[in-house]
């Protein structure tokens, strides 16, 4: 392939920017460091972070470490423009640049697609357990509907373990202790098996106690991964990995959250747990005012409302099973990727201020084979054939009280079918045409039994199972240019769209079914770097068009025979308009000083947002937005419940802070035979909203979260010892909110509070 031409001039405009910063006789500008350079393989081919016409973030594996991730919760204090949002259980809902969803079922699928190894994972209870013995975290931002295609309608998050490495013997361990009890231990082996073979296994084990007052938000997980690359020629090789996880703990927690229309809950900044004493009493006060009804038989209540309890759990295990198959000729690279995975999630909770129970077995197929060319020519392309099977079988048993209580056991099973493209084409040395295209199709077909509970209904009762059966099929699309506008500067732009498939939720028809969304993306970029790779500076804008956006929310849903009950609705409320630009600069000042910033601006808005809601006692809902009459459900009975339509439009998308920006500085200092390395992160946010129902104490106020730690190591880097202090204010985040219906109150789950410890590695 031709190598671009890159002039050795300045542009004006970033010459201008720098010349200020960055005098002629500094370090930066003499030639003492270089930053780090990360490859990325997130258009299926490898390249530089910085030659990659791609919105796209990367975190390195021991960037990861050293922050102290073990989690997808806590990955968005690396990269602004995500959202990581724990929903009860294992689950966890991704925000990327305002495109997300809630996800608290077995229906449920995230609109940012989840990749582990290469490998899309459907279930979003799925992401936990895979953080150790990373390479690195590629987070790919806006609709990935050419390459990746599946459900990735706002991005992707890619995670790739460490492969093994052929004729090396080397490993790693590192154990932490910290606050809150915590003792985290992991390691990895690297082994050769004779000339042309390699095993690696890499383990975790994570314990910690709950930072709530009633125990929630704990941790407690085992985790293996057994990887072996054999390469029988020089243009073949084949690595199967096998990976475990296992996870008992008591799960997320929530608060009570302060509102106008309840007596004083206590502040957020005390972690009061929801099932905490304190907090019961404050619930048991406001539900005393409404009328008793009959007990749903053989389960205890405490009259029409249930409590939180402190009997919640986690017990869940995750199996997966890979292989990568690549064969080089002369042409490119043929790679096939066939994959298995077995998630089995089982959880109790009460992170919406109610009891919920859901016991899943999801089980899913995948193959994707594809050729990636290399040619001498201007032309260079990537295609490929993709195939995806999942069958989920699960209970879910959702209990607010005797006015409301919804069981239901689907047996879901998911097909879907891809052929994708991606070329480019050289016109000259330094200007490129890319285009793409992927022509899905997907079906989906049910068979869900579903009981309700309610004032007419105090026996739980099934229906007979309910069918169901979807089809689908879409063609997205990419179209862009690249340029290479000076030595080590890049211009790209181009116009991208994705789509999401529509699927079921929990009601009888013709109710129980959304249609797919659609998203198109207008970004341009330009990726820089100066003098010699020790500044960079990269500047994106994009414009997103967000049309029939499915959102998930409690509300109501009919049952088999005219009942009546609640559930988590999904319907398509609407569109929405995003846009906005990320600055990210990176400098190494001198041979022991690097410093980061990484600044986004985000503008989401929903121009129509309408949907209808439920209020369990028929009275007018607590509400942010815009709402209408309200109608009985069932007129003519003694059901006080009412529907009400609620309007948004012109509200805030969730989850999009106007400003974001992440903060990096570090130094290191010489000690003789020994380096001590000092370093800050910071993440500065500004407000944001949670929930939809736009209540003021569903709001997160702006705020400021540091991390400081210091590191020291030989010259030899052969071991290291890290203390450090994360969230050093102790700043109270809220990193999601639910309503609780009925007595419209909201609980929240919280980011981790202050935590500090010790990490030691030694590499061997």
């Amino acid at each position: 392939m031709t190598a671009p031409y890159r002039s050795k001039r300045l542009p004006l405009a970033l010459a201008l920017l720098v010349s200020g910063m960055v005098s002629s006789g500094s370090a930066l500008a003499q030639g003492a460091v270089a930053l780090e350079e990360v490859i990325v393989t997130a258009q299926h081919r490898a390249e530089t972070l910085q030659s990659s016409a791609l919105a796209i973030s990367a975190v390195t594996g021991d960037h990861m470490t050293n922050a102290g991730i073990a989690d997808a919760f806590n990955l968005s204090r690396l990269v602004p423009s995500l959202v990581a949002q724990p929903a009860g259980g294992s689950t966890v809902n991704f925000y990327l640049r305002g495109v997300g969803t809630l996800q608290g079922n077995s229906f449920g699928e995230n609109p940012v697609g989840y990749y582990f190894n290469g490998v899309y994972i459907s279930r979003p209870a799925a992401p936990v357990g895979s953080f150790y013995d990373i390479e690195r975290v590629e987070v790919l931002k806006g609709p990935q509907g050419t390459l990746y295609g599946r459900n990735a309608t706002g991005g992707a998050v890619s995670v790739l373990p460490k492969a093994p490495q052929t004729n090396e013997f080397n490993g790693n361990i590192t154990v932490e202790l910290g606050n809150y009890d915590l003792r985290r231990a992991q390691g990895a082996i690297n082994m050769p098996v004779g000339d042309s073979s390699a095993l690696r296994f890499a383990a975790q084990v994570s314990k910690r106690d709950g930072y709530m007052s009633d125990g929630y938000d704990d941790e407690d997980g085992q985790a293996a991964r057994l990887s072996f690359l054999t390469q029988p020629s020089d243009t073949l090789s084949i690595t199967v990995t096998a990976d475990y996880f296992k996870e008992q703990t008591k799960g997320i927690g929530s608060v009570l959250l302060q509102s106008d229309n309840l007596p004083p809950a206590p502040s957020m900044d005390r972690r009061i747990g929801g099932s905490d004493p304190r907090s019961i009493a404050v619930l048991e006060s406001l539900a005393a005012a409404l009328p008793p009804f009959l007990p749903y038989k053989n389960f205890p209540t405490d009259g029409t409302v249930a409590l939180p309890q402190n009997d919640g759990f986690i017990d869940s295990e995750y199996f997966g099973l890979t292989a990568h198959i690549e064969k080089e000729v002369d042409a490119g690279t043929f790679t096939v990727i066939p994959a298995w995975r077995l998630s089995k999630p089982e959880f109790l909770m009460y992170v919406p201020g109610f009891y919920g129970h859901q016991a899943e077995e999801a089980e899913q197929f995948s193959v994707e084979a594809r050729f990636a060319s290399d040619l001498d020519g201007p032309l260079n392309f990537v295609a490929g054939l993709y195939w995806f099977d999942e069958t989920n079988d699960s209970e879910n048993f959702f209990y607010q009280g005797t006015l409301s209580g919804t069981y239901f056991t689907p047996d879901l099973d998911t097909e879907s079918y891809a052929v994708f493209g991606q070329a480019t084409y050289e016109l000259t040395d330094t200007f490129r045409l890319v285009a793409g295209l992927r022509y899905t199709e997907e079906s989906r077909e049910q068979s869900t039994e579903l009981g309700v509970i309610s004032p007419q209904t105090p026996v739980l009762n099934l229906s007979a199972p309910i069918p169901g059966s979807l089809d689908f099929e879409e063609v997205t699309w990419k179209a862009g240019i690249e340029w290479d506008i000076g030595y080590d500067s890049l211009l790209y732009a181009n116009v991208a769209t994705g789509f999401k498939a529509g699927g079921f939720f929990v009601s009888s028809p013709p109710n129980n079914s959304f249609e797919p969304e659609e998203l198109t993306a207008y970004t341009i970029g330009s990726k820089n770097t100066f003098f010699n790779n020790r500044l960079r500076l990269n500047v994106e804008a994009f414009y997103w068009d967000y049309k029939d956006q499915q959102i998930s929310f409690v509300g109501g849903m009919t049952a088999p025979g005219g009942g009546f009950g609640q559930g988590l609705v999904t319907v398509n409320a609407g569109n929405a308009t995003i846009k906005g630009a990320e600055v990210e600069l990176q400098a190494a000042l001198s041979a022991q000083t690097m410093v980061g910033l990484n600044v986004q601006y985000l503008d989401g808005e929903y121009d129509e947002l309408e949907y209808t809601a439920v209020s369990s006692g028929g009275a007018p809902l607590r509400h942010g937005c815009s709402l209408g009459a309200l109608r009985p459900v069932m007129p003519g009975t003694p059901n006080p419940a009412a529907y009400q339509d609620v309007d948004c439009s012109g509200k805030p998308t969730l989850n999009s802070p106007e400003f974001t920006a992440n903060l990096m500085l570090e130094h290191t200092f010489q000690l003789g035979a020994f380096d001590l390395v000092a370093g800050l992160r910071s993440r500065i946010e500004s407000s944001r909203w949670t929930q939809a129902e736009y209540l003021p104490e569903q709001k997160q106020d702006s705020y400021t979260m540091t991390d400081v730690y210091l590191t020291l190591m030989p010259q030899n880097e052969r071991w290291s010892l890290t203390g450090y202090v994360n969230n050093l204010e102790d700043e109270t985040v809220l990193a999601g909110s639910s309503l609780r219906p009925i007595l419209n109150v909201s609980y929240g789950t919280l980011r981790p509070p202050r935590t500090y410890g010790a990490r030691f590695t030694y590499n061997f």
